[in-house]
C-alpha cells in the first residue's frame, strides 16, 4: 500500500462556502494556526510537492482551498489564524469564513487540527480547540515538525497539551508527524481513509 494518496488536484479557492464545489462530496478539513504546515501536510498526503502552496510567510493562505482526492472526496486547506497584518479585519473575515463553513457542514466528516510539536500550545490554538469542542464533527489532533525534536523535546509532547488544553485532550486520536516520515504520513493517510469511508 502507498503511503500517500495517488492520485490529487486543486480544484478551486473560495471565500464563502456558498461558492464550495458543486460536486459536494465528503471533506476532510486541515486547521492550525499560521505556517503550522498545513500546505505542506496536504502534499506529503498526496506525494506532490507543488499541489498547495507553501510559504514560510504566516497568513499566505486566505481562502478555503478545495482539493479533489481520488475522486471520492476533497482535503481542504482553510486559512490560519493567529497572524493578520491587517489585524481587526483579517480576524473578522476568518471568523465569518470559518463560522459559515462550520455551520451544518453534512460534508465534512473530519478535521485535522495541526499544532506545532516544537512549543505549547497557544492561546489561539486554545481558543480554537473550544471553537472546535463546541461541534460534534470529528478531528484528531496532529503534531506537525516532529522532524525537528530530539527525544526529551517529543516526551514533553503530551504535558504540552495537557498544560495547555487539558487533561480531555488525552482522549483524542494525536498523530505525531513529519513530511520527511513517511510512516506517520501513511498512518494518517489510513485514518482519513477509514473517515471519509464510514457511512458509505
Amino acid at each position: 500500500m502507498e503511503f500517500y494518496f495517488k492520485k490529487a488536484s486543486f480544484v478551486k479557492s473560495v471565500a464563502d462556502i456558498k461558492d464550495a464545489p458543486l460536486d459536494r462530496l465528503k471533506e476532510v478539513l486541515f486547521v492550525g494556526k499560521s505556517n503550522v504546515g498545513k500546505s505542506s501536510l496536504i502534499n506529503a498526503l498526496t506525494n506532490n510537492k507543488k499541489l498547495a502552496f507553501t510559504s514560510s510567510n504566516p497568513g499566505h493562505t486566505r481562502l478555503l482551498n478545495y482539493f479533489l482526492v481520488e475522486d471520492s472526496f476533497y482535503l481542504v486547506d482553510c486559512p490560519g489564524y493567529g497572524y493578520s497584518a491587517k489585524k481587526g479585519l483579517d480576524y473578522e473575515f476568518y471568523g465569518k469564513l470559518v463560522e459559515n463553513y462550520f455551520n451544518d457542514n453534512k460534508y465534512l466528516k473530519l478535521i485535522v487540527f495541526l499544532l506545532d510539536s516544537r512549543h505549547e500550545p497557544t492561546s489561539d490554538d486554545l481558543d480554537f480547540y473550544q471553537f472546535l469542542l463546541s461541534y460534534d464533527y470529528k478531528f484528531v489532533i496532529c503534531m506537525t515538525k516532529c522532524d525537528k525534536l530530539n527525544m526529551s523535546m517529543k516526551s514533553k509532547i503530551n504535558k504540552n497539551l495537557v498544560n495547555k488544553l487539558g487533561n480531555e485532550i488525552l482522549n483524542k486520536n494525536i498523530f505525531l508527524i513529519s513530511k520527511e516520515d513517511k510512516k506517520s504520513i501513511e498512518n494518517l493517510k489510513n485514518y482519513i481513509n477509514q473517515c471519509v469511508k464510514e457511512g458509505n
